[in-house]
């Protein structure tokens, strides 16, 4: 397998060719395939970009089938039919039946240019500088995006330059399951020498990803949106990661039965894997001036004909979202089981997560590299999350088959019981 050109000449900041040192060249829903011709199940899935699987058919024909006709392909914020297509769809299919209604703006293609999008609409909305947000909460790495990033690695890369404009508050859990973060966050609010400016709006991850699949109860999220509205904070639902489907709904905050004033979603949002984000606000928010901001690629039609097909095919009823909570539970009750063994071995390990978005918490980065290095051996390509790398994380294709669910689950307790030594 040749690699000499692709080490020599990519910068050292490459990631995931260091865990997964192969040349891929295919891929169909939950498989990919080297160049030489070993086949591995992805419980990766892009890190949560590719919910539907690689080279979905359905949105690859989609795709086919408007070059073709030679449809736009790049047209800035200019009008189109792929655009119209796709929030005419959205609306029918997703606002109508969960009865939500927003503004849809199309800032650049990926996350990190949604998030950045969304906390300056806040700061233009309520003209307010600061942003609560949570620690373990990741939210891109551009300088606004970053400021409300909670990992040291991230913010220690700017060169010195300070990151500003956000205060860190304790997410759910964070000090322990019997005290509720949310006191703090009241208490702050209602002390005026408490330090908090009061905030433009409050970004959150019903369930951190990068975190460590750290996720936020339904009460709490409940009443983490009563504190927003009492004090006329914005509530900013980050769900780059966690939306799309990944939690078993559609939005991830619906399990909770919260409306946010503002959304923001990328990765599987074409459902493709092409670059495509967008944020969603309440029409009143919509404070923006011509041009005040803007992206030469917002008006990227392939990624807007694959994410129509994608809510067409799968989010037209709810057989979809039930099957993804029937996976979600397959997954959480091998986890526990595994999580169980780890901690029999002496190696304490708690299962977490919420449908397809699951984890095992090892405690330790060093077991958890273990683990994912030993699956990608024998044909398992699963990542680590957390501030240490601790949790094995799944990301599973929400498309995976029954069957390579299982193998690949197979094969992560082979692993795991390797590792402990049984």
């Amino acid at each position: 397998m040749q690699t000499q050109t692709l080490e020599r000449m990519e910068s050292n900041v490459r990631t995931y060719s260091r865990s997964f040192p192969v040349v891929f060249t295919k891929a169909q829903n939950a498989r990919l395939t080297d160049e030489n011709g070993r086949e591995y199940i992805d419980f990766l899935a892009g890190a949560g970009t590719l919910n539907y699987g690689h080279n979905n058919p359905h949105m690859k024909q989609a795709m086919i089938d408007y070059l073709a006709t030679d449809g736009v392909v790049h047209g800035l914020d200019m009008w189109t039919n792929a655009k119209r297509d796709y929030l005419e769809t959205l609306e029918e299919v997703i606002f109508k039946p969960r009865g939500l209604e927003y503004k849809v703006h199309l800032p650049g293609p990926t996350g990190t240019n949604a998030v950045e999008a969304a906390i300056r609409l806040a700061r233009v909305a309520k003209g307010r500088h600061n942003i609560v947000t949570f620690t373990n909460g990741f939210h891109g790495v551009t300088m606004g995006a970053l400021a409300t990033t909670g990992n040291r690695k991230f913010r220690e890369a700017t060169g010195g330059i300070p990151t500003q404009g956000a205060s860190f508050l304790p997410f759910d859990g964070y000090m322990g399951e019997h005290t509720d973060t949310l006191d703090y966050f009241e208490k702050l609010l209602g002390d005026k020498s408490g330090g908090l400016d009061i905030p433009a709006g409050v970004i959150i991850e019903t369930v951190q990803g990068e975190g460590g699949i750290n996720v936020a109860g339904l009460d709490w999220l409940k009443r983490l949106e009563g504190i927003c509205r009492a004090h006329d904070i914005l509530l900013i639902i980050d769900d780059i990661q966690a939306g799309c489907g990944r939690t078993g709904k559609f939005f991830s905050f619906e399990h909770a039965g919260i409306t946010p004033d503002i959304i923001t979603n990328s990765k599987s949002l074409s459902g493709f894997g092409l670059p495509f984000a967008h944020v969603l606000m309440r029409p009143e928010l919509d404070k923006w001036k011509p041009g005040q901001y803007n992206g030469t690629f917002r008006g990227f039609s392939l990624a807007m004909v694959t994410a129509t097909a994608a809510l067409k095919k799968y989010w037209s009823d709810d057989t979809f979202e039930r099957d993804v909570q029937r996976k979600g539970r397959i997954v959480e009750e091998r986890f526990q089981k595994l999580a169980a063994l780890l901690t029999e071995s002496g190696m304490p390990a708690t299962e977490r997560g919420r449908g397809l978005m699951r984890g095992i918490d090892v405690v330790s980065g060093d077991i958890a590299d273990k683990i994912t290095s030993k699956a990608f051996e024998n044909g398992l390509v699963i990542e680590t999350s957390g501030q240490d790398g601790e949790v094995v994380k799944c990301l599973c294709p929400l498309t995976i088959t029954d069957e390579d669910l299982l193998e690949g689950l197979d094969i992560l307790e082979m692993c795991v019981k390797s590792v402990a030594g049984k």
